[in-house]
């Protein structure tokens, strides 16, 4: 891996400062300079990119990665296949990323334990396309919550959750997923409208669960993140110290002053995507139409997430974007919708959108803080893109305007029109 020279860019350094005309040096996989003044870096036996025009920006984060989930429809999608048909599945969610912009994914859960886990192998051992990926496991829940399928004359053991019932279960089950080697621990800790019996604001998961997986998980040296929507829930994962919280559209006061509190050791993830396409009849060939949803409740929650995570971004709390992609009305490929719906939902600026995408995501990803900027020293993940994302963010759903993308210092693409010339010695 040698050394690569991209001139001439509008350069968006995820800073929080303006963007500027300028080049970047890359040897092997870190940025080694960045210059403000076009033209000074030396050239000599640099691989060169034209940037001119353009605008260079680090890699987006997926915070909410499902990468097994292509075209769900139903639970039984994501119980019936085997691991040997998911493990491409799950091949193919991780290139659609890519593809994409995200040069990261941090995972939510997988349909199977370990397939985030073999797919992350592959990728790093460059046999396969893909983002960086913290493998999530499978999601852990408790008796008749969500992610339980059983009935007493109908048991559904293996998926798509690892059910346990008081803190040893759960400490087993977790440090099952460690043994795995998943490097996030997804829990199961409030209801769901997708689950009748223990709808939203429900909390199923005790305290004493939640704290055993923290407490488990984090000497393992792996992460946590909840699945929580309830205000009951949320307010758990804080005391327990969950690492992520997802969705958390139910809030009081309480909860905001400890998410303020606590917003610098946590990260949260609204998933805004999922019900924007219910109530927007993306979903209506699964039979999910707006009245469907309204029925569900997904409308109130819309409008709860609204004003949770408004309030949210005003305090200062480090949000990630990620929406629940993979299901059939919301697929694998098309998460850069979610930079547009920050703006809409929760009162974003374009480039307050994209610095939950780059930035936040490359702390969620490595506690190094060397992920997510364009900086010295930072990881070379890179985009290029035709156009100006901070005055319309909606063109990162464009791929076609990802001139070019770079992981770890390899460009996994590069349509700029202009070969790559390596300058002369």
């Amino acid at each position: 891996m040698g050394s690569r020279l991209i001139t001439g860019a509008r350069i968006w350094d995820a800073s929080g400062t303006p963007a500027f005309s300028g080049d970047v040096l890359i040897e092997g996989n870190r940025v080694r300079a960045v210059s403000r003044n076009p033209g000074q870096l030396a050239r000599e036996g640099c691989d060169m990119i034209d940037g001119s025009g353009m605008t260079l920006m680090p890699g987006m984060v997926e915070g909410h990665a499902h990468l097994s989930f292509e075209s769900v429809a139903a639970t039984e999608d994501l119980i019936t296949p085997s691991p040997e048909e998911q493990a491409f599945t799950t091949a193919r969610g991780a290139k659609a990323l890519l593809d994409a912009g995200f040069t990261s994914a941090y995972g939510a859960s997988e349909a199977k334990l370990r397939l985030a886990v073999a797919v992350r192998n592959e990728v790093n051992a460059g046999r396969l396309p893909g983002p960086r990926i913290r493998a999530g496991s499978l999601e852990i829940s408790v008796t008749g919550a969500m992610g339980d399928e059983s009935k007493q004359h109908n048991e559904r053991p293996g998926g798509p959750a690892i059910i346990v019932d008081g803190p040893e279960e759960m400490r087993k089950a977790v440090r099952l997923c460690c043994r795995e080697g998943c490097d996030n621990i997804k829990l199961d800790v409030s209801g769901d409208p997708f689950y009748p019996s223990t709808p939203g604001h429900t909390t199923p998961m005790s305290f004493a669960e939640i704290l055993m997986a923290v407490e488990t998980a984090h000497a393992y040296g792996r992460k946590v993140n909840a699945h929580t929507r309830s205000i009951e829930g949320s307010k758990y994962c804080i005391k327990a110290g969950v690492d992520g919280l997802f969705h958390c559209e139910y809030a009081d006061e309480e909860l905001l002053d400890m998410m303020e509190e606590a917003k610098d050791r946590m990260f949260v993830v609204p998933t805004v995507s999922l019900f924007h396409t219910i109530v927007h009849g993306e979903a209506s060939g699964s039979g999910l139409t707006p009245e469907v949803g309204g029925y569900m409740g997904i409308n109130a929650l819309l409008e709860e997430s609204a004003k949770t995570h408004t309030a949210l971004r005003k305090r200062g709390i480090r949000h990630l974007i990620g929406g629940d992609y993979g299901f059939a009305w919301s697929r694998q490929g098309t998460n850069a919708r979610d930079l547009k719906f920050f703006v809409d939902y929760y009162g974003y600026t374009p480039e307050g959108a994209l610095l939950c995408a780059t930035r936040n995501g490359g702390l969620a990803m490595r506690d190094e803080g060397d992920l997510g900027t364009i900086s010295e020293g930072a990881l070379a993940d890179l985009l290029l893109v035709n156009g100006n994302p901070l005055e319309d963010v909606s063109i990162m759903t464009d791929v076609n305007r990802l001139v070019m993308i770079m992981k770890d210092g390899e460009v996994y693409k590069n349509a700029t029109g202009i070969a790559q010339q390596r300058a002369a010695a």
